[in-house]
């Protein structure tokens, strides 16, 4: 079993780490972390450099989760293991080894690793993302719910556990990695996505 767990780690964890926000940022010779919220996700990316990079970011990180999840589900058919290669892919995504472990807040990685591990769970939370979003405009609105109501997708569709597991914990680090927004909203200073 250690055999398998160690090269599966390491490997999630590797692809977890590459920062698609900050390469595509680099190609213009741009720091993103230096421009709009400093985050190196998606959102920022399509505030500073524009949709389409925006776009390009949210693809890769959405990708690097669901190739970790499918190759792992490929080679093994415990769900331990897949939950496992799901959170190393979503850990590598917050704390890059190529960025001195430190990230984005992992939004995009876990939906593309929950469209492959719970499809249905998954597009019902992502159907609270955009009810929030379009409703509220801010996309950490949308964000901090969606993880909250993922687990409870995952237990009503009873699933097994070690994937209900892993919501509650991406679900724990997503709604941690989002304090400062949180705070911003607070206080009225959060930036909408989607203004009316």
């Amino acid at each position: 079993m250690l055999t398998e767990i160690l090269p599966l780690c390491l490997v999630s964890y590797l692809i977890g780490s590459i920062p698609f926000g900050v390469v595509l940022a680099r190609a213009r010779n741009m720091d993103i972390r230096e421009h709009g919220s400093g985050n190196i996700g998606a959102t920022n990316v399509a505030r500073v450099m524009g949709k389409k990079a925006g776009l390009l970011t949210l693809l890769g990180d959405v990708l690097k989760g669901l190739l970790v999840v499918f190759g792992a589900g490929s080679l093994y058919e415990k769900p331990m293991l897949i939950a496992l290669a799901g959170l190393m892919v979503f850990l590598g995504h917050l704390y890059s080894i190529f960025l001195k472990f430190k990230g984005g807040k992992g939004v995009a990685t876990s939906l593309g690793l929950f469209s492959y591990i719970m499809p249905w769970a998954a597009l019902c939370a992502a159907g609270v993302f955009s009810v929030c979003l379009w409703i509220s405009g801010y996309v950490s609105i949308g964000s901090i719910m969606a993880a909250i109501s993922l687990p409870l997708f995952a237990i009503f569709f009873e699933l097994p556990l070690p994937y209900i597991y892993l919501a509650v914990i991406v679900g724990l680090f997503t709604v941690q990695r989002h304090y400062g927004n949180i705070l911003r909203l607070i206080e009225g200073t959060e930036s909408k996505f989607i203004r009316k």
